[in-house]
């Protein structure tokens, strides 16, 4: 492997940076910044107009499918205050919580899923085919599912989807080189990812690889200490993996454009990757999200279909996987066109990757389904409206790159309560909307259809498309965002959150090439290193709407900013005056407890500009509505909307993880006593210093030895957050 090609391996994955998003968006859809000079203040008009509307709105949205009471009159109190102390800023080893709170290991990478896998050796020693009954490695979005079923409101026993994303680089724990590892480079396992005298990857280590993404289920339950287990012995623990046979449904399905010699008539494929943040529905199903999916593939393909193009496939694989051998598990990862035809070869592979995946956990030998109709991008989450009977659902998804797009799925069936499982899914039959967000405070939901005049010239059919659906989106002229991540719907008033983690290309002025211009909704480009010189958005903000007549189904909606991530103290970026007890940057997971309706928001941050002030973190929030704060002008004169200002008590640091992690997935039990968190690549990733062994350091051990020679090799963990006193989290 060349030099060129182990640092593209190396950057790929520096996600908590912003050279780890490249961007493939070649519009200058600028986001209306030749009309910004139309700006005027609307603070009188959002306090009054919308701030009348909410006051009005604020009777809960029953989401019926999660387990409240079924007539829907009786809604949980939105919480006003937060009853925990902030905890400070901590740099570490261990898992920081606020006094009165513990946390529990529960399910590490490794750990086996049933009762034949021997226990995890983690010393790249471990059976290659064990690995498909072991926990995978990135753990990332995640969601619990009751048992015995999706409205039992069972608090002591249930399923948890934990997402696994990919298998983070971290540096060699011992002095063993290969090839490849030319900077003390190594993945999860000893010596890798190495490459062998022929230039191919080892199949062992790729099999490994392959199994160590997509999704866990597992049983876990209440011991009697009152903590969770894992229920290896469950007939419902499953691994979805790389490898695993999936269904294509909605208009992409029997398309020309996802036949391959493994499914010549288009309606199969094998595997889901890089599944990152999740989503779920009201029927009981888990969604799973392909994220950074482009990098497994590759194609020397001179003009690359914008199929591939449009979304970053090029002549260089991240993990190079094509290489490990003849057969297609393998083989599918090289997209250049070598047979007659496509049903020769895997040509249209990546075509069948970048949708949101349907699974049910309750059936352990049900079909994933990846459902087309909600398109095809890099999809980071997928988070639904309150699920009302009689009324449609709405699903948002973010595109996690630089200066891409923000989407919004809406249902062609209103949602009636009682199917379960997949055959009961409204997400087949439906209408995708791409986001444009006005200089006014306003924004617009553009239909992404063949019904659309300015889209039906340029594509032959729905399923092409869906399969270019940034190439659609484009056309429209929606707003580039910086690096939409994670959603969420606030179940006390149906507003949505976004977070925009951050985005090096923003500059103010005219851009040059490779830049971007700020708008209203991503106005900073400010000096994060004080050298005098902006270089773009580093520290991310979070950015709300309201759908115009509190409908999931409007094509109108209007928007301010949350919160702005900055330093604390007296700086011209700090728009939202952070302190020591709340700053935070690059916002990326964010929750609000669907089950108990507190209207308590949860912020998760993936960063890098304030590691030498604090470990990446979690934060509670108390928020209020669109339209509670004034219009604000950012150093470079750039005017936005921010919402009110919060107080140190509505504002909070919960958690700081350890050192060189990030903070990632999180779900409550329906009773609210019990929080689950993932840690993701503890340690370090990318090229940074490995600093911990974690969770072997911070009091959070495991039984299992997990050593590499002398040291340990830390391992992405699943944790269970508790009250000492069993209330209520955050309470």
């Amino acid at each position: 492997m060349t030099k060129k090609d182990a640092y593209r391996f190396r950057k790929t994955f520096q996600i908590g940076d912003v050279e780890g998003a490249e961007e493939q968006n070649p519009t200058d859809n600028r986001t209306f910044a030749d009309i910004l000079n139309a700006r005027i203040s609307r603070r009188d008009t959002m306090k009054g107009g919308l701030g009348v509307a909410a006051v009005g709105f604020l009777s809960p949205i029953v989401n019926t499918g999660c387990g409240n009471d079924s007539d829907g009159s009786i809604p949980d109190e939105v919480q006003t205050e937060l009853g925990f102390t902030a905890i400070p800023a901590d740099i570490s080893p261990a898992v920081t919580l606020p006094a009165g709170y513990r946390a529990t290991v529960l399910f590490a990478y490794g750990d086996p899923i049933n009762e034949s896998t021997p226990e995890f050796r983690n010393d790249g020693t471990d059976d290659p085919d064990s690995y498909q009954f072991r926990s995978g490695t990135g753990h990332d979005g995640m969601f619990y599912f009751p048992l015995p079923e999706f409205d039992s409101r069972n608090s002591d026993r249930g399923l948890l989807c934990i997402n696994h994303e990919n298998i983070f680089i971290q540096r060699a724990l011992h002095e063993e080189r290969t090839e490849f590892d030319e900077e003390s480079q190594t993945t999860f396992f000893t010596g890798g990812p190495s490459v062998e005298a022929d230039g191919n990857r080892p199949v062992g280590e790729v099999t490994r690889e392959l199994f160590a993404h997509g999704v866990s289920v597992i049983e876990v339950e209440r011991d009697e200490n009152g903590d969770f287990q894992v229920v290896r012995g469950s007939s419902f623990n499953r691994r979805i993996h790389a490898n695993t046979e999936m269904e294509l449904a909605g208009p992409v399905r029997g398309s020309e454009l996802t036949r391959t010699v493994f499914s010549p008539d288009g309606t199969r494929t094998r595997g889901t990757l890089n599944n990152c943040a999740n989503g779920y529905t009201a029927w009981g199903t888990y969604l799973t999200c392909e994220e950074n999916w482009h990098g497994y593939f590759r194609t020397d393909e001179e003009e690359r279909p914008r199929s591939k193009s449009r979304y970053g496939v090029d002549s260089t694989s991240n993990y190079r996987w094509e290489t490990a051998g003849s057969e297609g598990i393998y083989r599918r990862f090289e997209t250049t066109p070598s047979g007659a035809s496509a049903t020769e070869d895997y040509r249209n592979e990546a075509n069948t990757y970048g949708w949101i995946v349907e699974i049910d956990p309750y059936d352990p030998n049900s079909t994933p389904v990846k459902r087309t109709t909600m398109g095809r991008f890099r999809h980071e989450g997928c988070w639904p409206s309150p699920a009302i009977p009689g009324q449609r659902l709405a699903f948002y998804s973010g595109d996690d790159a630089i200066n891409e797009y923000i989407y919004k799925f809406v249902t062609a069936e209103e949602y009636q309560r009682g199917a379960t499982g997949l055959d009961a899914s409204l997400l087949d039959s439906g209408t995708l909307y791409v986001a444009r967000f006005n200089d006014d405070g306003t924004g617009e939901w553009l239909e992404l259809s063949m019904s659309n005049p300015a889209l039906a010239s340029e594509f032959s059919d729905m399923a092409d498309l869906l399969v270019n659906t940034r190439a659609a989106a484009d056309l429209l002229g929606a707003t580039p965002m910086d690096r939409p991540e994670w959603g969420a719907v606030n179940p006390a008033n149906g507003e949505v959150y976004m977070t925009l983690t951050n985005n090096s290309t923003r500059v103010a002025g005219n851009p040059e090439e490779g830049q971007t211009a700020v708008d209203p909704a991503n106005p900073r480009a400010y000096d994060s290193d004080d050298d005098g010189d902006p270089n773009g958005n580093r520290n991310g903000h979070i950015i709300r709407w309201r759908e115009d007549n509190d409908d999931v189904a409007a094509t109108s909606f209007t928007w301010d900013i949350f919160l702005f991530g900055s330093r604390a103290g007296n700086r011209p970026e700090n728009l939202s005056n952070l302190d020591e007890s709340n700053a935070f940057a690059s916002p990326d997971g964010l929750f609000f407890d669907v089950r108990t309706n507190r209207g308590v928001c949860w912020i998760q941050t993936d960063d890098s500009s304030l590691r030498d002030f604090t470990d990446n973190q979690m934060l509670a929030a108390l928020p209020g509505v669109v339209g509670d704060g004034s219009a604000v002008t950012s150093d470079q004169g750039q005017s936005t909307f921010v919402g009110a200002e919060l107080s140190p008590d509505q504002l909070k640091r919960f958690l700081t993880g350890p050192t060189g992690c990030e903070i990632t997935g999180v779900d409550v039990t329906p009773d609210g006593t019990a929080m689950f968190i993932n840690v993701q690549h503890p340690g370090g990733e990318g090229n940074r210093e490995l600093s911990n062994n974690w969770p072997l350091q911070g009091g959070l051990a495991t039984d299992t030895p997990n050593a590499v020679g002398n040291l340990a090799r830390p391992r992405p963990a699943t944790i269970v957050i508790t009250r000492i006193d069993g209330g209520v989290i955050g309470a």
